[in-house]
């Protein structure tokens, strides 16, 4: 089985698991949303969620966060891990996004990267996320399970995302990149399957008898 005859086949099961997707990180407008990506580096989206919850209701724009400061936003936000980076990084985001973008998200890759602590990935899930433009957003675990299932050999998720647009047409990447985010903490753990029993590795591999231990990802 080569390469696209494994993404079809993926595709295939991931569609009849998943045939709706939600977006893990709960948020109230494209703002919160870009906060919550940036707040789950390292961090469980759950972890994110039960914070948020009780800061989005009161504040939600990048003037509230401007006007909190940087010590204020620590402590809304200081079970999350690395919480004074990341406090610093929102209150620095919100002061660009008012001087620079009257106070609204940007809809471009460039624009969104520009802002302190917005990476690609966290830009990628705005733009497929808030935006609705195709976009496929890999991060360490999406870069493990393409390892895994035959679908990457690249040594970063620069490379892993490349070599996924390439096998999956763009009309799948804002849904799948969810889905396989899903498959892989119900099925495909790190710490469990190991590329031995869950159903896609097991379809994709039915020969397959050593355990799968991927790469980190080296950017």
């Amino acid at each position: 089985m080569n390469e696209n005859e494994r993404s079809r086949l993926i595709l295939k099961i991931l569609n009849k698991i998943y045939p709706t997707t939600s977006i893990p990180l709960k948020h109230t407008n494209n703002f919160t949303l870009l906060i919550s990506v940036l707040l789950s580096a390292q961090c469980t989206d759950l972890n994110v969620n039960n914070v948020t919850k009780n800061i989005y209701p009161k504040y939600n724009k990048p003037e509230h966060f401007v006007k909190l400061g940087r010590k204020k936003i620590e402590k809304l936000i200081k079970s999350i891990g690395l919480f004074r980076v990341k406090a610093k990084s929102v209150f620095f985001l919100s002061k660009q996004l008012i001087k620079k973008h009257n106070g609204k998200v940007p809809k471009t890759f460039e624009e969104l990267e520009s802002l302190p602590g917005v990476g690609h990935k966290t830009a990628s899930v705005v733009m497929s996320q808030g935006f609705g433009y195709p976009a496929f957003p890999v991060d360490t675990h999406i870069h493990r399970l393409a390892q895994r299932w035959g679908l990457t050999n690249g040594k970063n998720v620069i490379q892993t995302e490349k070599n996924l647009k390439r096998l999956f047409p763009i009309k799948f990447w804002n849904k799948l990149h969810l889905q396989i985010i899903y498959y892989g903490r119900e099925y495909c753990q790190a710490r469990n399957c190991y590329g031995l029993t869950c159903k896609i590795c097991t379809t994709c591999y039915p020969a397959r008898k050593n355990l799968i231990k991927t790469k980190k990802s080296l950017a």
